[in-house]
């Protein structure tokens, strides 16, 4: 059956309320549309002050016997732990603290999303040097520790809310740069070199077999416009990847086709509905960015049954957020209909 969830970030700092916003509206959906409820995050805060987590300091908080503080240019690894991991680490109880509260009484399944090994090593500094994707070990203890650090935090999300069946989103909008070789080193003057297509694969199968290990029912990554990673993910044993599908070429989809028909589902981010001032929001129109091409290339219709819809981007207000996911339910509703037309 067609499902629609969402990628985690939310605008605001308000985590409750978005919290109970999210699950409400994805556990009323219309007959023959999915909900897939997900853990909000909050829109981020400054650095090591009080405010929610940015991508990079939510993953950290949840590596184990890695210590990280904020540096100069961010989040690093440190030699021992410090008020910086503490913080981050309330921050992430709290969030917790606020799902279990909105969540009481909820089974089913609930989404946590957190950033990948990869682009994590891409972002995160070692103690004293470079980014940790520099050095290949660094790399390694990475997925291992946030592999284990996620499967201790799947177990206390069943204590927030006994009934989730979880799921797990990792993000990974560097992948494609750590593959090729185009993130930067620390100077900016040159490159760390690419990461091989089979070392990609094995660190996500790492985290991907920890946190199935806890519980987690699926496993997902999300490459947002990297389509070119498409490969090294499907070699990782994933159940589904996510794509950005407003900005995929025919080159593109025909690895999505690939992909598909080796049996790894497709997480579709659609683009913010157009709409006029005479018709109103264009959700037809929305749903097509995905429809149109799944035919062109000769996809079976019926697989769309196997697709999740998410909201592509970040609204600036609640509010907008709200209305783009009720969009994408909408437009659900028209693959929906075009799954079971054949």
């Amino acid at each position: 059956m067609t499902a629609v969830s969402g990628l985690g970030p939310w605008p605001g700092t308000d985590a409750l309320e978005a919290q109970t916003v999210v699950l409400g509206d994805l556990t009323s959906t219309p007959a023959g549309i999915d909900g897939l409820p997900f853990r909000v995050q909050p829109a981020p805060g400054t650095g090591s002050g009080g405010g929610a987590l940015d991508a990079t300091g939510r993953a950290a908080a949840l590596l184990v016997d890695l210590p990280v503080e904020v540096g100069v240019h961010g989040w690093k690894l440190a030699d021992h732990p410090g008020r910086d991991e503490a913080r981050a680490r309330a921050s992430a109880r709290q969030e917790l603290d606020a799902l279990a509260i909105a969540a009481l009484g909820y089974a089913g399944p609930l989404v946590t999303a957190v950033q990948g090994p990869l682009s994590l090593a891409a972002s995160l500094y070692l103690a004293r040097g470079d980014r940790a994707l520099a050095d290949a070990g660094a790399v390694r203890d990475l997925a291992e520790s946030l592999g284990t650090g996620l499967a201790e935090e799947i177990g206390r999300l069943r204590v927030a809310v006994p009934g989730a069946e979880p799921l797990v989103l990792l993000h990974e909008p560097l992948l494609a740069a750590v593959l090729v070789g185009a993130v930067p080193t620390f100077s900016g003057y040159s490159a760390i070199r690419p990461v091989p297509g089979p070392v990609v694969a094995e660190r996500l199968r790492t985290v991907a077999d920890a946190v199935r290990g806890a519980g987690a029912s699926r496993v997902v990554v999300h490459l947002g416009e990297a389509w070119a990673s498409l490969p090294a993910v499907a070699r990782a044993g994933v159940d589904a990847v996510g794509l950005a599908v407003g900005t995929l070429d025919e080159r593109a989809w025909e690895h999505v086709a690939q992909t598909v028909e080796s049996g790894v589902d497709v997480w579709s981010a659609l683009p913010p509905v157009a709409s006029s001032q005479c018709a109103g929001p264009d959700v037809r129109g929305q749903a097509d960015t995905l429809l149109r091409p799944w035919r062109r290339v000769g996809l079976p219709v019926a697989r769309l049954d196997d697709v999740v819809l998410v909201p592509a981007g970040t609204s600036s207000t609640p509010d907008g957020a709200r209305r783009a996911l009720a969009d994408v339910v909408r437009a659900a509703e028209v693959v929906a209909e075009a799954a079971a037309g054949g």
